[in-house]
């Protein structure tokens, strides 16, 4: 596969030679659902994750009855801890975890193939054959 390599001068794109691509990597069909699974992959492993909040267990308190089980008209309660108490714990609550999943290394390397397949088939890849920089700018 031929692709033009190009050098930026004075924003006029010249066309300076040609260079050969491998076919392994720029002519093979691209996998989208490949793709897509990767870039999943990549945004569950930056999730951190780190949310909780405090379940019964972790609430400081005193475990004995807030007051006794027959006799004052109240609901009967166990605990000043329990979900259904102010200052209480709560249930189902969100807990530090990892959301990232296993991906293959093969997966990993055929979504980028395809995606450089992809990209060079669209024309949006641009080969740069060695650029000079007079002096670094921001």
């Amino acid at each position: 596969m031929k692709a033009d390599i190009y050098e930026i001068k004075n924003l006029d794109n010249k066309v300076e030679g040609s260079i050969e691509l491998p076919d392994s990597i720029f002519s093979i069909e691209p996998n989208l659902n490949v793709i897509k699974s990767v870039i999943n992959w990549q945004l569950a492993r930056r999730r951190s994750g780190n949310h909780k909040v405090k379940t019964v267990s972790e609430v400081r308190g005193t475990t004995a009855k807030p007051f006794k089980q027959k006799g004052t008209g109240r609901a009967r309660q166990g605990s000043l801890r329990s979900v259904q108490m102010r200052g209480g714990g709560v249930i189902f609550g969100p807990v530090v975890r990892d959301h990232g999943f296993k991906l293959n290394k093969k997966v990993r390397k055929l979504a980028l193939n395809s995606a450089l397949s992809y990209l060079i088939n669209e024309k949006r890849i641009k080969v740069i054959k060695d650029p000079k920089f007079t002096k670094p700018e921001t």
